[in-house]
């Protein structure tokens, strides 16, 4: 077989395959999430901005990070709640809308309380669209293609944030940190216009409806319960990426933003270019969601501990590699799973509580991970944050375990 031929049927045919079969709701879902997700570029230069523009100390950025937590657990709440009053439609475009105006304003507050006040405001509006977003996908998405469309939201958010970061560190570098904020706002404005445009009701085709006349509570979920646990403890890891990786690249090995945001770019860029293929491929697999979840997991505690095994520079992105493989095994079995639990009660409270999980990650992660290397040291924090993959693994054992009990019973 010739070269051209090995690489049509081995690699752009199969390639093509996993994107087919896709409702074009979820394709207009994923340009939105990619428009506004572009324009994020500010959340993985916050901690820097508030330490090097605002001159606050990391005891101070933990805590603010810890009020954009809170701010996102008020508004994943809220958010859930009014995706079963009102309809994901109406909740995603008010939501869209408002953080746009929201994230222009927030550059104007200079001061600890005023900016833990804006952060808290600010995500509180940003995360009402998450779960609304989440309920909307299962709507225009058929049962059998959850998965994959839960993945091309995902590939949209990582190709947003693989030019955001990129796109943030040549603003700050030939400009300064303000341009984020309009940047950003901007971009949430223009997605609410786009969303109007091509998602109205009118327009759109939902193609599974699931109605439940007596929906079970997901806080008497002991499977769901216990998943949530785990995505808290995985989002507090992660999250360490967005806030105290970038201060260790910049302060042990001196890097630049521009370089930090390169970086960063990448894990965006190879989840755009790997993750539909992988996911499609382990979909295929004998491997259960839990199981998948499991082994993505330990990837990203490793990602952790090579960063203490040399002083070598190529080891930033080896560990970058590690994270980027856990995230994208992760991150959309876990939102597949959450889904297909959510058909058992009200999906918004489902899709909520999942969303929330994240958001407590966001309370906890920064300000800890913060708190950690200030008293303890980048080396330390990092087998701190092993030791917590660890527990997610224990968990996720437990999980399947009890899920295998279930339904033999």
């Amino acid at each position: 077989m010739k070269p051209l031929h090995v690489i049509r049927n081995r690699i752009l045919i199969p390639y093509y395959n996993a994107f087919t079969g896709l409702s074009k709701e979820v394709w207009w879902l994923a340009l939105i999430t990619l428009i506004n997700r572009a324009g994020t570029m500010v959340i993985p230069f916050l901690s820097l901005y508030l330490t090097n523009s605002l001159s606050f100390s990391f005891n101070d950025v933990g805590w603010i990070m810890s009020a954009f937590g809170l701010g996102s657990v008020a508004g994943s709440w809220f958010g859930g709640k009014l995706t079963d009053k009102i309809g994901y439609y109406k909740v995603m475009a008010f939501s869209l809308f408002a953080t746009g105006i929201l994230f222009v304003l927030l550059q104007f507050m200079t001061t600890f309380y005023t900016f833990c006040f804006g952060i808290f405001v600010v995500m509180a509006f940003a995360d009402m669209f998450r779960p609304a977003m989440f309920v909307a996908l299962s709507a225009y998405s058929k049962p059998e293609n959850k998965t994959r469309s839960l993945t091309l939201i995902r590939l949209a958010i990582n190709l947003g944030f693989s030019a955001g970061p990129a796109v943030g560190g040549l603003i700050i570098t030939t400009m300064s940190y303000g341009g984020l904020f309009w940047v950003d706002g901007i971009t949430c404005a223009l997605a609410s216009i786009v969303l109007l445009y091509t998602l109205s009701p009118k327009k759109a085709k939902v193609l599974d409806v699931v109605k439940n006349e007596t929906p079970d509570s997901a806080y008497k979920d002991k499977a769901f319960l216990i998943f949530l646990v785990v995505m808290v403890l995985f989002g507090v890891i992660f999250l360490q990426y967005f806030s105290t990786v970038p201060i260790y690249y910049k302060e042990e090995k001196s890097m630049t933003e521009l370089e930090i945001g390169l970086l960063l770019g990448l894990n965006g860029f190879l989840i755009f270019l790997l993750e539909m293929p992988l996911i499609k491929w382990l979909e295929g697999s004998r491997y259960t969601q839990t199981g998948l979840m499991l082994f993505g997991a330990i990837m990203t505690g490793l990602s952790f501990v090579v960063l203490n095994l040399t002083g070598w520079m190529g080891i930033i992105v080896v560990g970058m590699l590690f994270m980027t493989l856990g995230e994208m095994i992760t991150f959309p079995f876990s939102n597949a799973f959450a889904l297909t639990r959510a058909k058992k009660g009200n999906q918004g409270e489902y899709m909520a509580l999942y969303s929330i999980s994240f958001s407590i990650s966001h309370i906890f992660g920064h300000n800890s991970g913060l708190q950690l290397i200030g008293r303890f040291g980048f080396n330390n924090t990092w087998y701190f944050m092993t030791i917590l993959a660890g527990i997610c693994v224990f968990l996720l054992i437990v999980l399947k375990s009890y899920l295998k009990q279930v339904s033999q019973n």
